[in-house]
């Protein structure tokens, strides 16, 4: 009778230099991407009660100082979000050439050149008085988001933050055609090299509620189910995803991320040619912000957990407020 060894798995368990040998699954600062809040009518950095240790920075100096300090860690990519001092019905002060992420792409371009990648969220929402990701108009006296309406202001702004000298356009809004309407846009106007990063499969998430917080941007009346995808549904995803790779989008994401594990990895699947990211949104940050700061959890530890866990279900680029720790302690070595 042929007898065979006993299978042991935990050879390759018996210490850290061997796991980091055989580990399936690696975390690397350069698929780091860092959000940046950015407001006007500013002069000191703000925090942001609901997302400890995250700010909103002025453009100025000290923009520049934190997007240096992220650099020195390895963080090389970086997206932004602007607070307008003003808001209106049309989102006028999103595609202002003076408005605060066109002046802050300016600032930073000109400080670090192409030492830094810079994305520029395109959505209408923290400049809309009605906090919508789109034009509201009334029909048969009900306040509407109308989809159609809204391309045009969609691919205004994203011109405009290609101009002010955007890396990439990460239009968010949900909106069907916005990624054929901003490519066309982009094209017929000289910037054919500019990326399109979409938010294809985006859900209608309560974790967003911190960053509406940071943003001021929660709807004035009703709430985004009607554009953003059901959580109920990950099939879903595909034909999103679909839908805008056939209107030129370079790059996929998923959001939010650590809660749709299961939607990034049929993503990554069905779209295996396309980079995808993933969006740890505000509200996943503040609920393990919230855990370690009751000491109800070891921070360091659960961070690199999630991080690896959305590596792992085929993100190729993290969009998360914890980049500069995610840094120091790839740094240091992770912990398993």
């Amino acid at each position: 009778m042929v007898t065979f060894p006993t299978l042991r798995p935990r050879r390759l368990r018996t210490n850290k230099v061997i796991r980091d040998l055989v580990a399936q699954t690696t975390l690397n600062v350069s698929q780091l991407v860092l959000p940046i809040f950015v407001k006007e009518n500013i002069n000191e950095p703000e925090k942001i009660d609901s997302m400890p240790d995250v700010f909103r920075y002025p453009p100025n100096e000290h923009l520049i100082k934190f997007v240096e300090q992220s650099y020195s860690l390895g963080i090389k990519s970086f997206i932004l979000f602007g607070i307008p001092s003003y808001k209106d019905d049309f989102a006028s002060s999103a595609y202002a050439k003076d408005g605060i992420i066109q002046r802050s792409l300016r600032l930073l371009r000109q400080t670090f050149g192409d030492k830094i990648l810079l994305i520029a969220d395109e959505c209408t929402d923290e400049y809309t008085s009605h906090g919508h990701c789109g034009i509201v108009v009334n029909k048969n006296g009900k306040a509407l988001v109308d989809n159609d309406e809204s391309l045009e202001v969609h691919a205004r702004i994203a011109l405009s933050q290609a101009e002010a000298g955007a890396d990439i356009i990460a239009p968010s809004s949900m909106m069907d055609g916005v990624v054929g309407a901003i490519r066309r846009t982009l094209d017929e106007n000289g910037f054919k090299d500019i990326s399109i990063m979409s938010y294809s499969v985006k859900y209608a998430s309560t974790f967003y509620s911190p960053f509406r917080d940071a943003a001021y941007s929660k709807p004035a009346f009703g709430d985004r189910r009607g554009y953003q995808m059901d959580p109920r549904n990950s099939y879903e995803a595909i034909k999103e995803a679909h839908l805008d790779v056939e209107e030129g989008a370079d790059i996929l994401m998923v959001k939010p991320a650590h809660t749709y594990l299961d939607v990034i990895r049929i993503v990554k699947e069905n779209f295996p040619e396309y980079p995808l990211a993933a969006y740890h949104v505000s509200g996943e940050y503040s609920m393990i912000k919230a855990a370690a700061l009751n000491g109800w959890i070891d921070e360091k530890t659960a961070v690199l957990e999630i991080t690896t866990a959305i590596r792992r279900a085929g993100a190729d680029i993290i969009l998360t407020y914890y980049a500069p720790k995610i840094a120091e302690w790839i740094k240091e070595g992770v912990p398993f």
